[in-house]
């Protein structure tokens, strides 16, 4: 095997250490936008469930309103 200068064997460890580093801060970004994308999924599923209980509300309100009236 071929020996290497000691400045390729430091340039060759520092690009290790860069491209680590790299991958794992892609990995968390990653991570991190699943769970921002799951979270806005649940957000608008529980909203959409609030909004349709408060439009049966209103219609059932609206509904004893009518009975009430002379």
């Amino acid at each position: 095997m071929a020996e290497h200068s000691k400045s390729r064997i430091q340039a060759e460890a520092a690009f290790l250490k860069t491209q680590t580093q790299s991958l794992s801060r892609n990995r968390v970004l990653s991570e991190a936008e699943s769970l921002t994308q799951a979270r806005d999924a649940n957000t608008a599923r529980l909203k959409e469930q609030r909004l349709r209980k408060e439009a049966q509300e209103r219609t059932g309100s609206a509904v004893v309103s009518a009975k009430n009236l002379p």
